[in-house]
């Protein structure tokens, strides 16, 4: 484990349980079992920090986590897996809210049940609240998207695109339209729904470049359509010619930063949305205890000027 890791997480943790143990009397613990339920295909490497979260926060807190995904990302299939996992009467789930109305029911199943949930990544604060579940540890996505859009309207963007590969995930959509709204354009005929193969994602991008060569601005709303991008971009020789941000972070989106082909990444901390609903499920589980408030853990703007100080971690805590 890297010193960084230990510092944030490792010694949060630690620190949670020895105010527990003072504010509860200790007691013998059996290991729980949490499941950790996400809407990311096999495909989503993105996901991977967020599994090596789950880990490292089982191994540190003595808990075995399950981590469960609808294979190709079908949010009906997520809804399922949510109704197993609560058949198997867990500890405690961890999901991120996808798409509410498709898991209101079955998350509020669990709810119901007495298994304590707490929602991650996609959603909201609110949508969490009223699921019933115990706190939201996420990015508000509209802000985000409106952040990068303030920033891209600073760097005289007057133009856009979104690139959209989980089109049916609504927290995507607001990622966009926050971006619009910051812009003060209409979202309408600017996104493109371009599917996750990325010889379609690259495909689709640079026929939409080529219609609209006016366009100075680009959003991804993930490496899965920032990374066909970048190809599309190099491709057409427009790399560094157009305001390009992404949401979230990888190694190749990192050495985008670093040559100029984008503006910057907005950094959701997937570790720490992993890492932290183990630690406070655990200690709900032993103490009854839990935090009061939602944890935001971003967005954060990774760009040339610090992206030195994360790239190392691309991938495994960032």
């Amino acid at each position: 484990m890297k010193p960084i890791r230990k510092t944030l997480f490792t010694l949060l943790s630690t620190s949670l349980l020895v105010i527990a143990a003072a504010t509860a009397p200790m007691s013998a613990m059996a290991q729980e079992r949490f499941v950790l339920i996400s809407h990311a295909p096999d495909s989503d490497t993105w996901w991977n920090t967020i599994r090596n979260a789950v880990s490292e926060a089982g191994e540190a807190m003595d808990a075995d986590v399950e981590y469960r995904n609808p294979t190709n990302g079908d949010l009906a299939q997520m809804a399922r897996i949510v109704e197993q996992a609560t058949a198997s009467n867990p500890d405690g789930i961890i999901v991120s809210i996808a798409d509410f109305n498709v898991l209101e029911a079955p998350i509020k199943n669990a709810v119901r049940r007495g298994i304590p949930v707490i929602t991650i990544n996609s959603g909201t604060a609110e949508q969490s609240r009223e699921l019933g579940a115990l706190l939201h540890i996420g990015q508000p996505e509209y802000d985000a998207g409106f952040g990068a859009g303030e920033r891209a309207a600073e760097a005289g963007v007057t133009e856009f695109v979104c690139v959209n590969h989980y089109i049916t995930n609504p927290a995507s959509v607001e990622r966009c339209q926050g971006y619009a709204d910051a812009l003060d354009m209409d979202l309408s005929g600017r996104m493109i729904d371009t599917g996750i193969d990325p010889t379609e994602v690259q495909r689709r991008v640079e026929a939409y470049l080529r219609q609209h060569p006016e366009v100075n601005g680009i959003l991804a709303v993930g490496p899965n359509s920032a990374h066909p991008t970048i190809n599309a971009l190099e491709n057409i020789r427009r790399d560094g010619d157009v305001h390009f941000a992404t949401f979230d972070l990888s190694g190749k989106i990192a050495d985008a930063i670093k040559s100029g082909t984008i503006a910057f990444a907005i950094d959701q901390q997937p570790y720490l949305q992993g890492y932290m609903p183990v630690v406070m499920l655990s200690l709900y589980s032993r103490y009854g205890i839990i935090p009061s408030n939602n944890m935001n853990s971003g967005p954060g703007f990774i760009t040339a000027d610090n992206i030195s100080l994360v790239e190392e971690l691309a991938g495994e805590v960032r």
